[in-house]
């Protein structure tokens, strides 16, 4: 067997050597034994909208030929396809065309890899306005509702399983001249998810068709390097031995299950309880916002209260002094009028009682008053008495000079000598001492006349 491989390395870089330049860089294994059939198995469910279908494939290793799975990828920018690689029969000896990514679908030698791939382009959808559109007949989206889909029935052919193009056996499709023109054009290798993927294949040594024989346990994956779990799809028509390999895959899967259940069970209690002290925290924070604003709405009744207290307070107090200026200025108006209404009383009373006291000189003093040019009237008065023309009479005339009346009326003038200092404030009152001609019986001397008559 090493003979054999030793063999076959020395033939391939002979091949190597022999092609030219240009077309080199599309042929990255070459050998004279073809590659087995073709693995079918069933799509698995795509992850999530805006991943690409690409089919599986047979590579070469050390060991020989192994079998990559089929696997949902990501592409490396919005707009771009995968054109499958393929084997290829070229100068005696067989050659792998690495796969690529581009605008469009370029030629993949004819090869029917399924699911979109039918041996030239590819019915699995299309990009439009930067969304993958996917045809319903051909991917497999596990009953759930992707938004942009459409529906188209493609025609698949299970009559052949051929993985090759050219040589004996192989597929005969050549590429047509807008093929060749792509192919010549710049492209975007895989990417970095499918080397690893491809790697990991490489290294399982269920992977290899020796082992295997053309029908491994994982045939498809949901996504690259995952050769294991619910996303792992095993060929059809697995033998025994590839069945315990699927049995213990599936035991694996049961375990990883188990145990990312756990992980879920921990994560879900260590987030629920994250939740809880986020809302016993949010509760909190609410709590303590609420009694504070309950404080501060106390403490702003309270100090609306106390201002009100004291604005009360200063009111009562205000209108207190206002009464008690309001009373005393009463009181003082009171006292004040009060004081010269006594005055004014007194005045009067002290008036009237000297009047009354001094009837004789009221005519006096209310003539002094009224007009002081009259008093020689006053003084006509007095000396009626002493009126000699009638006393010329001879003993008649003796008897009136005994009457007092005459010394009284000269007394009079003496005692209204104090008056008369009195007398600016008699000038006000000088209305009401009307009364003064009461003072008209004075002439009551007169009674001498009968005296006077006597002697008739």
């Amino acid at each position: 067997m090493r003979t054999l491989r030793s063999i076959q390395y020395f033939v391939l870089a002979l091949v190597i050597l022999a092609v030219p330049a240009t077309s080199r860089a599309q042929f990255s294994a070459s050998i004279t034994i073809a590659p087995p059939a073709l693995v079918v198995y069933s799509q698995p469910i795509c992850p999530q909208e805006g991943y690409l279908w690409t089919p599986g494939y047979w590579a070469y290793g050390d060991e020989g030929y192994f079998w990559v799975p089929g696997t949902w990828v990501e592409p490396p920018s919005e707009g771009l396809l995968w054109t499958p690689g393929y084997w290829g029969w070229n100068n005696d000896a067989y050659a792998w065309n690495g796969g690529y990514w581009g605008n469009e679908v370029g030629f993949y030698g004819g090869v029917n890899y399924g699911y979109g791939y039918g041996g030239s382009g590819y019915q699995g959808g299309y990009w439009r306005d930067n969304h993958f559109s996917y045809n319903r007949s051909v991917n497999n989206f596990g009953g759930r509702n992707f938004s942009n889909t459409y529906s188209k029935r493609v025609s698949v052919s299970t009559s052949s399983h051929v993985s090759f193009n050219g040589g004996r056996g192989g597929i005969s499709a050549r590429p047509t001249a807008a093929q060749e023109t792509f192919a010549r054009a710049s492209h975007t290798p895989a990417t970095a998810m499918q080397t690893s993927h491809q790697q990991a294949a490489g290294g399982n040594h269920e992977m290899l068709a020796s082992v295997n024989h053309g029908r491994p346990a994982v045939a498809a994956t949901a996504k690259p390097g995952e050769f294991s779990g619910k996303g792992v799809v095993a060929a059809r028509g697995a033998t025994a031995a590839n069945r315990t390999a699927e049995t213990k895959a599936t035991e694996n899967k049961a375990t990883e299950n188990k145990a990312a259940a756990n992980r879920t069970a921990e994560n879900k209690a260590t987030t629920n309880k994250a939740e809880a002290n986020k809302a016993a925290g949010t509760k909190a924070t609410e709590n303590k916002a609420a009694e504070s604003k309950a404080t501060e709405n106390r403490a702003a009744a309270s100090k609306a209260s106390e201002n009100k207290a004291e604005a009360n307070k200063a009111a009562e107090s205000k209108a207190t002094e206002n009464k008690a200026t309001e009373n005393k200025a009463a009181a003082s108006r009171g006292t004040a009028n009060k004081t010269k209404a006594n005055n004014a009383a007194a005045s009067r009373a002290s008036e009237n009682k000297a009047a009354e006291n001094k009837p004789a000189a009221k005519p006096t003093k209310a003539e002094h008053t009224a007009a002081r040019p009259a008093q020689p009237v006053a003084k006509s008065e007095t000396p009626r008495p002493e009126v000699k023309p009638v006393a010329e009479k001879p003993a008649p005339a003796a008897k009136p000079a005994r009457q007092p009346a005459p010394a009284r009326t000269e007394s009079a003038p003496k005692a209204a000598a104090p008056q008369r200092q009195a007398a600016p404030q008699q000038h006000q009152a000088a209305p009401k001492q009307e009364a003064a001609p009461k003072a008209a019986p004075a002439p009551k001397a007169e009674a001498a006349r009968p005296s006077e008559e006597k002697p008739k």
